[in-house]
């Protein structure tokens, strides 16, 4: 099945087209054309299913661009997600020049604030920060037509189900309501009897089924000989690339440490980083400037990866359902992939809870394959450098666009439609041409579309806004 069978805006599908989605997956085929009928769904789908297209391609067909105030909101459990969804929100609406602001704690609540009195057509954040919103009557509901829970079974996992409840009671009653969940514990079936009006169940696949494109087995080691032996499996593997999960975040600095003093390509994630190194790591090992990464759970969540070629586990995980999330991170979209789980002398019960829930038992390997492998120059030299740098799978829709910066916002007294005439009054350019704009307390930042930047940013450069003469420059990425 192909995309143009959903009757999509031309925008949409050109923006596809240059994001390569070619074929429309299971989960797109079933979800998108009940979301586009307007009903609700609840979808139990393992993670790397294609999912975050299914809610999104719908909602940018639908959204009304004039609208300033929110349509969509997206409830995900961790900043990285969210993060993640708004990338993908702006790929795949960049030719209906949609806003999408992302929210989330440990960010100024004053950025936040300015982002959501302009237009913002969608909003994606974690729970605690949308209800200081709501609360704060920041956020606006009056237009709410969609809404999104995303990893329901991780929220629950961190605590957060309360929130979303709380949440729900600032909607309007005539809303689109999606909950999309590996698993379907019973506080999540509550929540969807509470909230949702005769949503339709989609499965994807069996809520213990791991993909089939994923190799899955352990190895027993003894805790103090984890270390060693995770630097024998590396050498022996290879990893393309390659995420180890730690338990904690002690844990994920002494590993760090250990392949760094290598010389391994290798960086870490955990929540104690400051946000500006998280969401940094991300983007390298995104972009295959790291090549192995060390995480905990809940850094990891939103990397949206397709060709991790291993997952390791080092610790096993506290939570048995964690363990496909966490391997969820391989074979994704049809690729293949590896997931190892070491498995130590007080792991038993862990092991036993995992085999019962899955149904049946984790193949066990012997060691001695791995316990010859020499962890010495020449097989650590292979892991000291990226194995390729990954094309952002954005670039191609967003390179008929150059994103702008004036030295002059609020309190120059520049607003959006001063920004617009001065653009509108260049020969042979239009609103059309006129992507997302942003009016901050200094400055201003603008998106230029359709090829067109530099003929603006030199038209812009030697004219006027309201009377104003301002330094516009390109923007810094």
């Amino acid at each position: 099945m192909q995309f143009k069978e959903f009757a999509l805006h031309t925008d949409i599908l050109k923006a596809l087209e240059k994001l390569h989605y070619e074929q429309v997956l299971p989960i797109q085929e079933q979800v998108i054309p009940e979301i586009l009928k307007g009903r609700d769904v609840i979808v139990r789908s393992r993670t790397g299913s294609g999912k975050t297209a299914s809610f999104a391609i719908p909602i940018v067909q639908e959204l009304i661009w004039e609208e300033r105030e929110p349509q969509a909101i997206i409830l995900t459990p961790t900043r990285e997600l969210a993060l993640q969804i708004k990338e993908d929100f702006d790929n795949i609406g960049a030719y209906r020049r949609i806003k999408t602001v992302a929210i989330f704690g440990k960010q100024p609540y004053k950025f936040q604030i300015q982002d959501l009195k302009q237009r913002a057509h969608v909003v994606v954040g974690t729970p605690g920060r949308i209800l200081d919103h709501l609360e704060r009557e920041t956020l606006k509901t009056g237009h709410i037509r969609y809404v999104i829970i995303d990893e329901a079974d991780e929220m629950l996992n961190m605590g957060f189900i309360e929130s979303v409840q709380s949440i729900f009671n600032y909607f309007p009653g005539n809303k689109i309501t999606c909950l999309f969940s590996a698993t379907m514990p019973q506080p999540i079936q509550e929540l969807a009897e509470g909230f949702m009006k005769e949503p339709k169940l989609i499965t994807l696949s069996e809520e213990t089924t791991v993909n089939a494109a994923i190799t899955h087995y352990a190895y027993e080691v003894k805790e103090k000989q984890k270390l060693s032996f995770l630097k024998q499996l590396l050498c022996k593997e290879q990893p393309a690339s390659c995420i180890i999960f730690a338990r904690t975040q002690e844990g994920v600095k002494t590993i760090c440490e250990e392949l760094y003093a290598l010389d391994m390509c290798v960086d870490k994630l955990h929540g104690g980083m400051l946000q500006e190194d998280r969401i940094g790591n991300i983007r390298d090992f995104k972009k295959g400037k790291i090549r192995i990464l060390v995480a905990t759970d809940v850094a990891a969540r939103g990397i949206d990866v397709q060709d991790i070629s291993h997952i390791i586990n080092y610790d096993m995980p506290n939570q048995k359902e964690t363990y496909l999330h966490r391997i969820g991170r391989t074979g994704r979209q049809s690729a293949s992939g590896v997931a190892i789980t070491f498995i130590n002398e007080y792991d038993g019960e862990r092991k036993a809870e995992l085999e019962e829930y899955l149904g049946y038992p984790l193949e066990i390997r012997e060691k001695d394959e791995v316990r010859k492998q020499e962890v010495k120059k020449e097989t650590i030299e292979p892991l000291t450098k990226p194995f390729a740098l990954r094309e952002d799978k954005g670039k191609e829709v967003h390179k008929d666009t150059m994103k702008l910066y004036l030295n002059g916002g609020k309190t120059k007294k520049i607003r959006a439609g001063d920004i617009v005439g001065a653009i509108c009054e260049i020969q042979g350019v239009s609103a059309e041409d006129i992507g997302v704009i942003q009016i901050q307390d200094n400055q201003s930042y603008v998106d230029i579309l359709n090829g067109k930047g530099k003929q603006v940013l030199k038209a812009l450069q030697q004219g006027t806004i309201k009377g104003k003469k301002l330094k516009v420059q390109k923007a810094k990425e």
